[in-house]
């Protein structure tokens, strides 16, 4: 089967991005504000909207709008895991023959999931699917109490409130597809 990916100007794109092996990279509070500054330094040069974001341990959830005239999310996430990478003080041996041919690091999954959101409904599904995760996981009880989440933002804004996902939520099949 050939892999195909949807790329549309000014679109807004789901994805899952995971570490390599399901490394809890994320799990250290140095390892995020890497990420962070990864992030800040493609937007710089290749901006983007953040619309909803999770940073969990060993995998990112995000929800991206893309400028008008442009949709290569593709470079931007090549740039920001590559800029993440450079970043990391201790990088990881190398075990697959392929990457060390190519002089890649074992930080990254290769590919990840996108999926173009195609209305109102689907864009609010997946930003429930991010804002709940950590719960989904086990790491916290309620999503407020997750901190690598825009779910404080949702919060700020009064657009929900703490106690949303403090209860089971139910959610369509193959969000998030991790």
């Amino acid at each position: 089967m050939r892999y195909r990916r949807v790329y549309i100007k000014g679109g807004c794109y789901f994805f899952t991005v995971v570490t390599e092996k399901r490394r809890k990279l994320f799990a250290d509070a140095d390892n995020v504000e890497r990420l962070r500054t990864a992030f800040k330094t493609v937007m710089a040069k290749r901006p983007f909207v953040i619309d909803a974001a999770v940073v969990l341990p060993d995998h990112l959830h995000f929800i991206w709008t893309l400028p008008e005239n442009d949709c290569d999310y593709s470079t931007r996430w090549r740039l920001i895991k590559s800029a993440f990478t450079k970043l990391l003080p201790d990088k990881p041996a190398v075990q697959n023959t392929n990457r060390q041919n190519k002089k890649q690091q074992a930080i990254w999954q290769h590919r990840g999931w996108e999926h173009c959101l195609r209305d109102e409904l689907d864009f609010q599904r997946h930003v429930d699917y991010i804002h709940y995760n950590p719960v989904k996981h086990g790491y916290v009880k309620r999503a407020a109490d997750w901190q690598h989440s825009s779910i404080h933002r949702y919060i700020k804004l009064g657009m929900l409130n703490e106690q949303w996902g403090g209860a089971e939520l139910d959610f369509v099949e193959m969000i998030g597809d991790e």
